[in-house]
């Protein structure tokens, strides 16, 4: 057996213990499924008092085998069917052969690691922050699939269940025990195995059984015929195409194998559970979610993208930060880095806007003490980490600099010189701009290889990407310290060459820029809207333009033709400017103003502005599909012409930015990986039916050419 082996202590306790030999963490693959069926076969054969399921290592188990499900396929998918029962077979096993199991979870216990511990007739969970305790499959395209759809709701109750099942909730061993999820908490792993022993030796005599296979059992709060459980479960596939618009199969498949599952006896019922897991995991979603959300994540967090050089520099966790300017921006950013425990110094040209700065994280922080979410001492440590200021010389002990300021030249050289007078000169400067080229403003650094850009999204505190831009003077050491601290607050990095623009603000504006140019061709404001709800991006591009600001967008693009018209270069025109501009001469420049393209009224929700009609007379209505193939595909060829210019160094991170910076549909894995699952060719074939229709900015770009002439994806070679 490889990844178990099988030890009897002087009790004639049986230890199982879950070891992979290849791994630092315990999966479910192909050696683990051969090691069970033998320890099953042996213990088959065995006289014991009880088994102790165990790990050694820092985690209970890590989960499925992601390469194995990454590669399923259609045609095999008998073959995988058979698989999965094989493996159930044998859990099922563990909890029906009459002695007592007893899980002891030392450490993470998600997915298949969780189903392992189901099957298990008493869990104990070790006190720690190391434990987590959930089912994340759902977050992966997937279900669980090794009966956590099938325990679940008869552990706890179909409600209760669903919230772990839907969502991918996972919690510390506390609350799995308050949860009902674990049976008792143990304080080292000394007390962890005394306890599973302990157990075993109170309950080795009489034969035990799961609740679920004892006479009479009923699912707590009763099957989906129950009247409350009928009444939930009738409005429950509404709310969850309300919240997934149909794009993800993976919550839909979840509820109907919990519906079904509840109805049926438990072998018929985890066999139901296998079909929907095997359709899942040959599907393309889940496909473009597991390449992009674990296996790219992943690479892009161990710092795949970076330079060698930049790899191998010896970075160190910054302990004090200055952010310039108590914006909505910088007061976001100073709040999440005062979360993770740095000294913020947020500073702007008075002290009364510094400290109103700091309200945002008192906002943000009273939210969450009045949610449980945090305790009085956490809020205080953390509001007592921010330092309100107007004076410059506060900044000295700074490691790094984050100006937030207004998107303008003059001001951002301004700053720059004046906080770099207070810095040493190891301290890193970096500007939060979301379009200027960081070359550019490193001009007015007296370093500019330790200036950089760090282009974080809004809310700062919330939004989980930054953008890493490099100007052409930026050094491997800053990089690397500006990555380590990108990780060091809890955020993803992706790192972007210099480019106006750079990656994700120059592809986020073709995404408004084409929802807002469609009311200038007489396209109903509702259906460009719902067009875009439909096929999965989380904010329509006139809501969203709402929410940044026209006149941002409108400065924007005069700094833009300033700087082009400097370089001698060409102003490209598009149709949304001459509607931007209209609405701003109607006063109408968005959310921040009181109403832009949506009326806010002060009590009710927002809605489509009714003069939208008026100004924007409508036309003929073209087919919805191109309204949603015109969005995905605008920004697809954008996020592809900034990786055949290098401004993206990777796939991985143009997928990764997309999704977690601009809203880019994430059951397409990403934009470049869109690509991909639609197919090369076809991808081609629809760009040049858009490019004849709607213009020029559908032409497929090169790249795509030669893709198709070799028959080759958009990948990152390894």
């Amino acid at each position: 057996m490889k990844s178990i082996r099988l030890e009897t202590d002087s009790d004639n306790i049986v230890h199982l213990i879950m070891d992979n030999p290849n791994a630092s963490a315990n999966v479910m693959d192909r050696d683990f499924s051969d090691s069970l069926q033998s320890a099953i076969e042996q213990l088959k054969q065995k006289d014991f008092s009880g088994i102790i399921v165990r790990s050694a290592k820092k985690t209970f188990f890590a989960g499925g085998d992601l390469k194995s499900l990454y590669a399923a396929k259609k045609t095999e998918a008998k073959a995988f069917f058979a698989s999965c029962e094989a493996l159930k077979a044998n859990l099922r096993w563990l909890e029906t052969q009459g002695k007592p199991v007893v899980a002891a979870i030392n450490g993470a216990a998600l997915g298949g690691g969780w189903e392992i511990a189901l099957s298990c007739h008493h869990r104990i969970a070790l006190e720690d922050h190391s434990v987590k305790i959930g089912l994340p499959e759902v977050t992966l395209g997937l279900l669980p699939g090794g009966g956590g759809c099938i325990r679940m709701p008869r552990l706890l109750g179909i409600q209760n269940a669903l919230p772990f099942l839907l969502e991918g909730k996972q919690v510390r061993a506390k609350q799995a025990q308050e949860s009902g999820l674990i049976q008792q908490t143990a304080t080292d792993t000394e007390d962890l195995l005394n306890k599973a022993r302990t157990f075993i030796q109170e309950n080795s005599h009489e034969s035990l059984q799961q609740p679920w296979d004892k006479p009479g059992y009923r699912i707590p709060g009763g099957d989906a015929k129950n009247p409350k459980n009928a009444q939930l479960l009738m409005v429950a596939p509404a709310m969850l195409e309300k919240k997934t618009r149909g794009c993800l199969p993976a919550p839909e498949a979840i509820l109907a194998t919990v519906v079904e599952g509840s109805q049926v006896d438990f072998d018929t019922a985890t066999r139901i559970e296998s079909r929907y897991f095997v359709d899942l995991a040959c599907g393309q979603v889940a496909k473009n979610m597991i390449g992009t959300f674990w296996f790219a994540l992943n690479e892009l967090k161990d710092g795949a993208s970076l330079p060698q050089s930049a790899r191998q520099s010896e970075t160190t966790p910054i302990r004090k930060i200055g952010i310039l300017g108590a914006g909505m921006m910088g007061s976001a950013i100073a709040y999440a880095c005062a979360s993770k425990g740095i000294e913020v110094v947020l500073k702007d040209i008075s002290k009364e806007a510094a400290q109103n700065g700091k309200g945002y994280a008192e906002n943000a922080l009273q939210k969450r003490l009045a949610r449980g979410r945090t305790d009085e001492a956490r809020m205080q440590a953390i509001l007592s980490r921010i330092f309100p200021t107007d004076n410059a010389t506060d900044l000295s002990g700074c490691e790094l600099v984050i100006e937030a300021v207004f998107e303008d030249r003059g001001l951002k050289a301004q700053v720059t010189r004046e906080a770099e007078t207070q810095l040493n000169s190891s301290a890193i400067f970096a500007s939060n701009t979301s379009t200027l080229p960081i070359t550019g403003l490193a001009e007015a650094s007296e370093r500019p290889n330790n200036y950089i850009g760090m282009h974080f999204f809004s809310p700062a505190d919330k939004m989980p990407l930054v953008e890493i831009i490099c100007g052409e003077a930026t050094s491997d050491e800053t990089l690397a310290q500006a990555f380590a601290f990108v990780l060091q607050i809890g955020k993803t990095p992706i790192v972007v060459n210099d480019s106006r623009g750079f990656f994700t603000s120059r592809v986020f504006g073709c995404y408004t820029n084409e929802g807002i140019g469609m009311l200038s061709e007489g396209i109903n404001p509702a259906t460009i809207e719902n067009a875009a709800s439909l096929v999965g991006f989380p904010v329509g591009p006139l809501a969203v333009s709402d929410e940044v600001s026209l006149t941002l967008m409108g400065r924007i693009r005069q700094q833009t033709i300033k700087d082009l018209q400097k370089e001698g270069k060409s102003i490209p025109t598009h149709s949304a400017e001459a509607v931007i501009d209209h609405m701003l001469e109607l006063g109408r420049s968005g959310k921040a103003a009181g109403g832009g393209f949506y009326s806010y009224p002060e009590e009710g929700k927002k809605h489509l502005w009714q003069g939208l009609q008026q100004e924007f007379p409508p036309a003929k209505q073209p087919p919805v599909e191109d309204i949603q193939e015109r969005l995905l595909f605008i920004m697809a060829i954008e996020t592809l012409r900034c990786y055949e210019e290098k401004v993206l160094r990777s796939v991985r991170e143009a997928n990764i930015g997309s999704i977690f910076g601009i809203g880019f549909p994430p059951w397409t894995g990403g934009a470049l990986q869109y690509i991909n699952q639609y197919g090369i060719e076809a991808f081609i074939q629809r760009a040049q039916r858009l490019t004849e229709a709607y213009g020029d900015r559908f032409s497929p770009p090169e790249i795509l050419m030669t893709l198709a002439e070799s028959k080759q994806d958009l990948n990152d070679i390894k």
